[in-house]
């Protein structure tokens, strides 16, 4: 049979008048969720506060207490506030400036030192080869100087540089290596060659005391044209080229060969310069 709209509403109200409990039942389930929401509110503002009194049983993040920022403000502000202690501050600028003094000292010590090794500075007085001696002692009217290369063996030249200590003598070099404008290969060289120990790196390792010198004019004066070879130069052969006179640093004899520093003094006695080496010889004697 069809329903018509009508009879449907009416089915509706006989069902309400039928069991008037339904709209009760039905009003009272909208209470129920409206109080399960406000007792979850509840809950909810609970466990934010316990985060907040109890940073570590919280299981959330930590909220800033707003509390706290006039306390923190206060404690920045005595910060700026505290009064630097001048004893303090003036040991710490006494210790930089002492620091700074003494490292510019050391950079200066070891630049004179390279300037001296490669002729471009005179050495302090003290340093001298056979120019100047101890108190008492004889001077030495000749210094040993024994003409050198870079293209010479290592071990040949750490060998005569440990002869020419003994005698008080100079190495000389006729140019540097790269040319004159590049020092470091020179200084590089200067170091391998007077190292006590070949095998040590860095400034603090112990030189032999011979100066090395870079001077062409040397080698122009005695006619020098290959290496190894030696001469008794009379007075300082490490003295600045302002200071020099044309004839001052010339040599009597030149003897030539890779002979070992003894061999080369006797060669030069035999020439007839036993006076000039008779100092050296008694130097390599005496030890």
């Amino acid at each position: 049979m069809r329903i018509s709209k009508r009879s449907s509403r009416s089915a509706c109200l006989l069902l309400l008048l039928a069991h008037p409990g339904a709209a009760s039942a039905q009003k009272g389930g909208g209470q129920a969720i409206k109080e399960q929401g406000s007792a979850s509110m509840d809950r909810l503002a609970d466990a934010i506060a316990r985060s907040r009194t109890k940073p570590d049983g919280g299981l959330g993040p930590i909220l800033p207490d707003v509390k706290a920022a006039p306390e923190g403000r206060r404690a920045f502000e005595g910060l700026r506030r505290r009064r630097p202690d001048a004893k303090m501050e003036a040991r710490a600028r006494t210790a930089h400036d002492g620091a700074e003094k003494e490292l510019a000292a050391q950079r200066e010590e070891q630049a004179k030192a390279l300037r001296q090794a490669l002729g471009l500075e005179a050495p302090d007085a003290e340093a001298l080869a056979g120019t100047m001696t101890k108190a008492g002692a004889a001077t030495q009217a000749w210094v040993p100087v024994l003409f050198a290369s870079s293209s010479m063996p290592i071990g040949t030249l750490r060998s005569y540089a440990a002869q020419l200590e003994r005698v008080q003598g100079v190495m000389a070099f006729r140019g540097m290596p790269g040319g004159l404008h590049k020092v470091g290969p020179m200084a590089k060289l200067s170091a391998e060659i007077l190292r006590l120990d070949p095998g040590c790196e860095g400034p603090a390792c112990a030189m032999r005391n011979v100066q090395l010198i870079v001077d062409p004019i040397v080698f122009r004066q005695h006619g020098v044209d290959h290496v190894p070879a030696l001469a008794m130069v009379p007075g300082d052969p490490v003295q600045a080229y302002c200071e020099r006179d044309d004839d001052s640093l010339r040599a009597s004899h030149i003897v030539y060969g890779d002979s070992a520093l003894p061999g080369l003094l006797e060669e030069i006695a035999r020439l007839g310069g036993k006076e000039e080496v008779r100092h050296a010889q008694a130097l390599l004697g005496s030890r």
